[in-house]
């Protein structure tokens, strides 16, 4: 497959796009390459071959859950303006 100008200015056009025409041959070049490689990629047999979620096929590791951090409430809240009951107090800022 392949674009000619007419619709590379209207792909531009949808997505509002403001193309120079001095970068028209550039954009055309780079579209025309990037839907070569997909025909390419389309043209390979994948005839018994099953599809990939992930193409590592790995597990994802976890971590343990445990707590790694001490509860720092009163340090980090000596500096805020306004707390009440370990929370911040903020200005209202919605009516």
């Amino acid at each position: 497959m392949s674009l000619d100008r007419s619709q590379v200015e209207s792909v531009a056009q949808l997505a509002r796009l403001k193309i120079d025409e001095a970068e028209m041959p550039d954009y055309l070049n780079s579209l025309n390459s990037i839907l070569d490689l997909v025909d390419k990629m389309q043209a390979v047999d994948t005839t018994g071959i099953e599809p990939l979620a992930n193409p590592l096929d790995a597990a994802q590791r976890l971590r343990a859950d445990v707590v790694t951090e001490t509860n720092k409430r009163e340090q980090l809240q000596a500096n805020a303006p306004a707390t009440e009951d370990g929370l911040f107090l903020v200005p209202k800022v919605i009516e």
